[in-house]
């Protein structure tokens, strides 16, 4: 397989977007009843979106951003993420952040739904990764933490991890036998779990693929932003694209059912002259990458670099953008991508250029920020 700049939406039928994250993320994500509106930049104008009514006071100034830099948008709106609003539009296509058993319930579709159920748990991912015989980190599964032995035997550092999580809550990174310990009293009794080993890297990739009825077919490749061990965001291109690394599983997911975006996160080891491509986890769902990726296909952007970024305004409107905003002439500047988070103080923005051109925008729109 080979990657391709392509729409996951063949744009055939009316789409209505409920891409709230409140029914499979950890509650203690700060904010994630503010993040429904960032699939705004996937939407065409005669899609309809439900976006969080805490974000309606910010309509004017991302409206007015989206058209300054001329990128479509669904003038539709429902000031309202309950997805039981989805049966009020029941010839709609449906594009759902996470399809999980509330989603079932209101759209069911049985197939699609066991097989996002059984790969979202990362024991299951290393399972099925194994049966594949695909290069995985050295991993040790368990139901919950009373069964927990052989600390002394761990590859250190080790990541500890809760078999089923969202946006790294749950996920310990620990050096010794001790810290392993202390992580465990953050978990329940009944919680799976796992024990990774660290690979010994620095760049860990996204590979987005999008399935039809039709097939599987890989989206996009894009490189993680990393601030230590901490996700900042992700650029395109990416320095290689290891279709290969995952395909067996894209295809085994596609056959039992997967349907829309889906992505793995790839680690890049280079050792003794040696490159090894090891997947570490699936995402069986759309994810951060999947809308700044969505934007630049949308916009011809051929090279960019997306961010979350921390600011002082309380509101979109107090961050002055003029003279950084996207130009298509010059294929350089800034999109505002998940614009609702700014009511708790951050926003993640697509910057488009080549990497000085990247660098230098951030610089002054942080000076605004």
């Amino acid at each position: 397989m080979s990657s391709a700049y392509q729409s996951p939406y063949p744009h055939s039928r009316h789409r209505i977007f409920n891409h709230d994250i409140l029914s499979c993320t950890h509650e203690d994500v700060a904010g994630n009843h503010l993040y429904s509106g960032r699939a705004l930049g996937m939407t065409e104008p005669d899609d309809v979106i439900q976006i969080h009514p805490f974000l309606k006071r910010e309509w004017k100034y991302i409206t007015r951003h989206y058209q300054n830099i001329a990128l479509p948008y669904a003038q539709q709106v429902i000031w309202d993420v309950s997805l039981k609003r989805l049966q009020d539009f029941p010839d709609r296509q449906e594009s759902l952040f996470y399809f999980g058993p509330r989603e079932n319930g209101i759209r069911p579709q049985q197939r699609y739904y066991r097989v996002v159920e059984h790969i979202n748990n990362k024991n299951n991912f290393v399972a099925l990764a194994s049966h594949l015989r695909m290069d995985i980190p050295a991993t040790k599964c368990f139901q919950g933490k009373e069964w927990f032995a052989g600390l002394d035997h761990f590859e250190y550092p080790c990541y500890v991890k809760a078999a089923v999580s969202v946006a790294g809550k749950g996920i310990f990174r620990c050096e010794n036998a001790q810290q392993v310990i202390q992580a465990l009293a953050h978990f329940d009794d009944n919680v799976p779990l796992q024990v990774q080993e660290e690979i010994s890297t620095q760049v860990f990739l996204n590979l987005q693929y999008t399935a039809d009825e039709q097939g599987v077919t890989p989206l996009l490749a894009s490189e993680q932003v990393l601030n230590g061990f901490t996700h900042q965001g992700n650029r395109y291109p990416a320095c290689c694209e290891p279709w290969e690394s995952v395909d067996p599983m894209a295809e085994w997911l596609w056959e039992k059912g997967m349907r829309g975006i889906f992505a793995f996160d790839v680690g890049v080891v280079r050792q003794d002259g040696e490159t090894r491509y090891v997947p570490i986890e699936c995402n069986p769902r759309f994810n951060g990458a999947s809308y700044p990726s969505a934007i630049a296909q949308r916009m011809g952007i051929r090279q960019w670099i997306a961010k979350e970024l921390k600011t002082r305004a309380g509101t979109l409107g107090d961050i002055d953008l003029d003279g950084l905003e996207y130009d298509a002439a010059t294929g350089k500047g800034i999109i505002v991508v998940n614009w609702g988070t700014v009511l708790i103080g951050k926003i993640a923005v697509l910057i488009a250029g080549n990497p000085q051109q990247q660098a230098d925008l951030e610089a002054q729109l942080r000076k605004r920020l």
